[in-house]
């Protein structure tokens, strides 16, 4: 949860096996930090990537995020990201 935005709630990280891909489990475990945040009072999950980083951004797509232009220098000189907003 955002200690100073207290609408929002951040994925700082997820990740899953590659063995472990296509089962379901990053949704499901999506699906209960949702459920966290919305019990916290806040109304938008956001997350980053990096712009070459097509699976996740099709991931996040797929999971209902609206999903940003790079942002340039997100992360610091030359680090662009992707910002993803969903609202609960």
């Amino acid at each position: 949860m955002s200690p100073s935005r207290t609408d929002e709630a951040c994925i700082h990280f997820t990740g899953v096996a590659p063995a472990a891909r296509r089962t379901g489990l990053a949704r499901s475990l999506y699906e209960q930090f949702f459920a966290c945040a919305h019990r916290n009072d806040r109304r938008v999950v956001k997350a980053i990537t990096s712009p070459q980083n097509s699976r996740s951004i099709a991931f996040h797509t797929a999971m209902g995020f609206e999903c940003s232009e790079p942002v340039a220098d997100y992360d610091g000189p030359g680090q662009d990201r992707v910002v993803f907003a969903r609202r609960l």
